[in-house]
């Protein structure tokens, strides 16, 4: 009994070549850049809702002391600092008269003071005279 021939293998049969090897990096390079600014992204809009956030606390913190105060604001314009934690805010007061003498219309609007072009929020209430 005789055992039939044996074949070698040959080693250039078996591994990658250098095209596939190139496209599997696009392809992990396509994902990976994808990801980062998938995280750039998320990174953003987080600054984004802690501006919104402390800008909302500082309007409120003006409209709250108008409440508690029994304040009837003058009709008028003005600005003041309402900064929250390191965050470096404006306000802009604007009280507005309405048709009825004894309700105001008051308006705070919230800037960064880095940015003052964009209003980070605006609230609106309306006072009644304390009488």
């Amino acid at each position: 009994m005789s055992m039939p021939p044996r074949r070698l293998r040959h080693a250039h049969g078996t591994g990658f070549t250098l095209l596939e090897v190139l496209v599997a990096l696009v392809i992990v390079g396509t994902a990976l850049g994808a990801s980062l600014r998938a995280v750039g992204s998320l990174a953003a809009n987080s600054a984004g809702l802690r501006s919104a956030m402390m800008a909302t606390w500082s309007a409120e913190n003006r409209l709250v002391q108008i409440r508690l105060g029994h304040e009837f604001p003058a009709v008028g314009k003005r600005s003041f600092d309402c900064a929250q934690g390191d965050l470096k805010l404006v306000c802009e007061e604007e009280v507005l008269a309405s048709p009825n003498p004894l309700l105001r219309r008051v308006e705070v609007a919230v800037f960064d003071l880095e940015h003052p072009e964009r209003r980070i929020l605006k609230l609106v209430q309306l006072v009644m005279s304390p009488q």
